[in-house]
């Protein structure tokens, strides 16, 4: 395996990045090789078993049933996945985690280490460089499936249209998310692999855990028992790297286990299909301020100006400042720019720029938008 010594950081990050937000069928045979690794990096024998699963969400419930917790799922109404759990598990005896042999404990020796020898200036430049360049997408991505699994127990309320889960489901959806804290993020640990490969660390205890992220979802290490997760078979996100998808799950896994996103804001799975009869009114009755953003970005700012009669804050010669009083939410403002590059037929395009709500100046409102105060805002040449 090459380490840093042979490959340029910017290459490590790279790959490790690739490795995050893969999708696709795991390469079975290298994971079960990485767990295998790991086991005996930790001095145990390889598990008598690899069991498979589609998502995190199965793998968590399965988890969950081992660490005993059958009859709370039940008490929640998640018969069908309880009883899912017990047909993947079978008659075959897990044994104890073995979390802190395998991950946990050398994990935290290579990263004391590392920093040590880093030593207190080097270690969080070395870190920006590498790790901390995937830390906030893979961190955002992580926390958002561990909620989803959560949501998982609250089948019987969502199904009545009831917004608030019983005790029984708050009760499941604790212990699931608490399970998936009992798991190797696999490829979700990208971000610390890209900073221990960059100083040539993943040679020794950390090898076969490398080898399970580059190949592997999720998994759940027990004694004589692992149980691995498959990769997502999608995953759209935008370019700042938020989930991002309208027509469809922005993330999704084999067995269905999915999670909507627009622009990195959850959504109801049907949210953006209701949409096609949207209206100005419609837009402002929402009252859910987060959706009737989204509403309002579908539907066009420059439409839902013009439909109904917003007022202009400002005008000056960079453009029009406009505002968009929303109940029960800060307003929206924008500023009206016009680009002087002219298109191909001679026409000019006009943009909607959102701005933040205290902006006073079409002026400021474009200065805004090149990061500078309102006074420094000189252009040498409008484009």
């Amino acid at each position: 395996m090459l380490t840093a010594t042979a490959r340029e950081t910017h290459y490590v990050v790279g790959d490790w990045q690739a490795a995050a937000f893969a999708t696709g069928p795991a390469d079975r045979a290298r994971a079960e090789a990485g767990v295998a690794a790991a086991y005996a990096s930790a001095g145990l024998d390889a598990p008598e078993r690899y069991l498979w699963v589609p998502s995190p969400a199965r793998g968590a419930v399965a988890a969950a049933v081992l660490a005993g917790h059958g009859d709370t799922l039940k008490a929640a109404g998640l018969d069908d996945l309880l009883a899912q759990a017990q047909e993947d598990l079978g008659d075959a005896t897990a044994g104890k985690s073995v979390l802190t042999d395998v991950r946990t404990r050398p994990w935290e020796a290579e990263r004391a280490a590392a920093c040590s020898e880093q030593g207190p200036e080097q270690w969080p430049r070395t870190w920006g460089d590498t790790g901390g360049l995937l830390w906030n997408q893979v961190q955002a991505l992580v926390t958002r499936v561990r909620g989803a699994i959560g949501d998982h127990a609250r089948g019987r309320s969502a199904a009545t249209g009831d917004l608030r889960p019983t005790r029984q489901e708050d009760a499941a959806g604790s212990l699931l998310r608490a399970a998936t804290l009992d798991a190797v993020l696999g490829q979700h640990d990208a971000p610390w692999l890209a900073l221990f490969e960059a100083l040539g660390r993943l040679d020794g205890p950390l090898a076969g855990l490398a080898e399970a992220a580059r190949s592997a979802g999720w998994w759940w290490p027990y004694e004589r028992l692992v149980i691995l997760s498959e990769r997502p078979g999608e995953l759209h996100r935008d370019e700042p790297g938020r989930l991002h998808r309208g027509d469809g799950p922005a993330l999704a896994y084999p067995d269905g286990f999915a999670l909507h996103a627009w622009r990195g804001m959850p959504i109801p799975h049907d949210f953006i299909e209701s949409l096609t009869d949207i209206t100005p009114d419609r837009i402002s009755s929402e009252q859910n301020a987060e959706l009737r953003r989204v509403m309002l970005e579908i539907f066009g700012y420059d439409r839902y100006l013009a439909e109904t009669g917003a007022r202009p804050l400002h005008r000056d010669k960079t453009g029009v400042l406009w505002t968009i009083d929303l109940p029960g939410d800060e307003p929206v403002v924008m500023v009206e720019v016009v680009n002087s590059t002219p298109e191909p037929d001679g026409t000019h395009r006009t943009y909607y720029l959102r701005v933040p709500p205290g902006t006073r100046t079409a002026r400021a409102g474009v200065a805004w938008t090149f990061s500078v105060d309102e006074a420094d805002y000189h252009p040498e040449k409008q484009t």
